[in-house]
This record gives C-alpha cells, structure tokens and sequence, in this order.
C-alpha cells in the first residue's frame, strides 16, 4: 500500500479521487490549498502527490516547484481541467513525474499513480535502506520512510529540521544526512542551542573580534566558520531568543556572517540541519519563534517517531545494545530472557532510544548471570514511584535506589558511583515530568539553571 497526497480546491475532485484511490489500497491524504499541502508535507511522507495545477493562492506548479526544492525524488503527478500544452510543458519542466488532462479516464490515473509507486519501490527494498545507515537500528515501517528520506535529501544543498522527542536519535539523522551527502568529508558541527549561555551564544556561533568584550584577548571564529564548507547541526533549536533568530536568519538569506565587534562579513557555504523536540508551529502562533526563519530551516522537515510507535523494532534495539554493552563492559552477556524482552515490548519508553540504551547498559552492568533476567530492569516509571510514596523502602519494586540486586553489590559499587547514577536518574526524571523544560526542572530540583545545565552536559542527558 503507497501512501498518496491529493491537492485540490475542488472537494468533489477530492473526494472522487481518494474514494478510487482507497478502493486500489492506497491511504490517501487530502488537501485543498498548496499551502495546506506543504504543511502536511512537515509531518507526513506520502509516496506520490497528486494536485491540481489551477489553484486560488499558491497554483499547482509553484507547489511543484516547492516540492521538488526539498523532496527531488518525490513523484508529483499534475492535473488540471484546463488543457494546455504551456501548462504540460512547464509541469514536465519543473520535474512533474507525469501531466493528465480532466476528465481523465480512471484507468489512466491508476496506471500513472502504479507507475509512480513502482519508480521509488527499489529505494525503500528493507535490507538495502537498513544496511545504508548502520548507526541507526531499525526495520520497521517507520524508520524505512526515514532512511528512504536521508536517501533523499542528502545528495541535495537542501537545510533539514527534524522533528522529534527527547532521545529519538535527531543527531544520528543528522549525521547520516551529512554522511550521505556530497559534503561528507568535510566537518560536520553540532552546537547545542540550549547548551551555549545566552550572552555567549552569538560569540559562539558567528565569532568575535579581539576586545569586542571583557574575555575578548583575541580573535575567535565561531562555529559557522568551522563547519564552512560542511554541516551546521543546530540541535534545541526552538531554544534560541528572539535576537540570535533574527541573526541566523540573515546567515540564512546572506550567507554570510559577521564576527561581534566586527566591521567586515565573510562569505559562508554551510548547510544546515536543525532539531527540535517542541512544535515550531505553536511556538510560531505564541510569538516565541520567527515564521520566516522557521520556512527557511524547514525545507525539508522531517519526523524521527518515538520508539513507542515502532515497537517491533525493540527486540533490534536490546540485540544491538547487549552487544554493545557486553564488549564495553568485560561481560558475557548476550541474550535476554523471553519475558524481560516482554516487560520492555509492554513499555512505553518516554526517553525514547536513550532510556532504553540506559535501560540496557544498566542491565549489563549489574547482572550476575550470563542472560538479562526481568529483575536487572528498572525504568523511570519506578523512579516517580518512589518520589511519590517516600516511605517505600529501597530495596522494593526496583525503586529510585536500584543501583544493585543487594546491599553487597551496593558497596562494591562504591558511593561516587551510587550517587552519580542517583542524580543522574533524578535530573532525568525532573526533566521528563517537566516536559524537557530546564528551567522548571530545576525549581523542581532546587538547584541553580547553571547547575542544571552543567549536570545535564555531564551526564550526556537531552
């Protein structure tokens, strides 16, 4: 089954083709603007689009146009009522994969939307989409679209956002994207928008210039400068303020930068990949994110789903993860018991990959046996359990203390370690009962922002 985007300000043509469409076993998406179209095109990935040429507001070729920009092997068939070969000539022009005039013949539409379908099938063949990208695990449904979209956007100079919660892999995306590209041996930066202090953040990012500011002992490029000629990866972008937006738009549109204190711009060739877990939408209607600056980064958008909607690909996950941790960790564990697999088929996993990469490496680390028993598994579910009823004891239902199986193993740990993995386990939990939001996590943990913020980089939290 293909999945088909159907653009049209005519309801009736829309309903007629998604009624015929559904009946050949497609999912069929509808649309009635080509701006509505490009918005659903933010979240979905449908496999063929098909759209009408003679629309009020954005018409079907600027559409076109606007597709091919960020999906260039997407196949997009064009209609119109208004037979032209000006019209045919310009849709073929501009990459229309084919052109029917209405009323077509309903076997026609069928026959070019199959072709369509079969042009892209080779591409989205599972073991060679899953064995492209290494470093991301995955064979469902779900990560083939995202392996068949890197395939995609890589080759092209095309900005990328991924969307995606805390833990879902963004910067491995973001580094297949690079790898894939035809920049790849150049550098690929990451800059953690919410990692930089807000008076540093534009230093950092576009550099000064020598007594520009108190610290200022010398010139000091920035990260744009480094990552000239290769990839920008701009991950929490929804953290930035208001001013360094703006900024960035200009580097966006210029492309070129000018160091704090300086005189001079110097001209840059960067391409950018953004990430964010928020929804840049409604931080636009709030007045927290600039609309223009949002369409230039969201090009290509792109989704990584949460683990929780590709369940199938846990059982992957936990082989890849034993293996990893097995090596690492001296251990000689590399199987895990039927039902602790099902124990972490039944979860729903709110960190996403990281929390269970943790889930694992904990397991590893503290079985005694050669296989992974559901009792060496502790999840954030049992850290709120025992933040809520504080008398339980720490040795019960796996809670907050669970840093061994008993009071022996607790003290061959060590209280450095025990403590470590108890703040680490807490600022987790804080940061996930606050939506990711920092600053609330750290009221909720009576620390300082800066504290926070130190902590989350120390122990490789989102």
């Amino acid at each position: 089954m293909s999945s088909v985007l159907v653009v049209d300000d005519e309801r009736s043509m829309r309903d007629f083709l998604k009624i015929l469409l559904q009946k050949e076993g497609h999912e069929v998406i509808t649309a009635a603007k080509g701006a509505e179209a490009l918005d659903i095109l933010t979240s979905r990935h449908p496999d063929v689009v098909v759209s009408d040429i003679r629309m009020p507001g954005m018409n079907g070729i600027e559409l076109l146009e606007a597709i091919k920009l960020g999906s260039p092997e997407l196949p997009v068939i064009m209609i119109t009522a208004f037979a032209s070969p000006d019209d045919a000539v310009m849709a073929m022009k501009n990459g229309a994969f084919d052109y029917i005039s209405k009323p077509f013949n309903v076997d026609e539409i069928k026959s070019v939307i199959r072709s369509a379908t079969n042009k892209c099938a080779p591409e989205r063949n599972p073991s060679e989409l899953g064995d492209s990208f290494p470093e991301i695990i995955g064979k469902s449904r779900e990560m083939l679209k995202i392996f068949d979209m890197i395939k995609r956007v890589a080759p092209t100079p095309a900005n990328v956002l991924i969307y995606g919660e805390s833990g879902t892999g963004k910067e491995l995306v973001a580094k297949a994207i690079h790898k894939n590209s035809n920049v790849a041996k150049e550098k690929f930066i990451p800059i953690t928008c919410s990692a930089i202090p807000e008076d540093l953040m534009e230093s950092e990012l576009f550099g000064h210039v020598k007594g520009s500011f108190t610290g200022a002992i010398s010139d000091k490029p920035g990260l744009f400068h480094e990552a000239d000629n290769g990839t920008a990866f701009l991950d929490e972008i929804g953290e930035l303020t208001p001013i360094i937006q703006t900024k960035l738009l200009r580097v966006l549109q210029e492309r070129e930068i000018k160091p704090v204190g300086g005189t001079t711009t110097s001209r840059i060739n960067v391409r950018i990949i953004a990430a964010t877990n928020r929804i840049l939408e409604e931080e636009i209607e709030n007045g927290n994110f600039r609309k223009d600056l949002f369409y230039r980064l969201a090009v290509v958008p792109l989704r990584v789903p949460p683990l929780r909607e590709r369940k199938n690909d846990v059982p992957l996950l936990v082989e890849y993860f034993l293996k990893k941790y097995s090596q690492l960790l001296g251990k000689e564990i590399q199987e895990i018991s039927s039902y602790a697999l099902q124990v972490l088929m039944n979860y729903d996993f709110p960190g996403n990959v990281r929390e269970l990469e943790n889930i694992i490496e904990r397991g590893v680390a503290l079985e005694s046996s050669n296989i992974i028993l559901p009792e060496s598994l502790s999840f954030a579910g049992n850290i709120s359990s025992t933040l809520n009823h504080g008398t339980a004891e720490p040795w019960e239902h796996e809670t907050l203390l669970r840093a061994a199986d008993n009071e022996e193993q607790l003290y061959e740990l060590g209280i450095e370690k025990v403590i470590a993995n108890l703040e680490k386990r807490l600022i987790s939990h804080a940061l996930a009962r606050t939506n990711n939001s920092k600053m609330k996590a750290a009221d909720l943990l009576k620390i300082s922002f800066r504290s926070l913020r130190y902590k989350v980089k120390k122990y490789g939290l989102p």
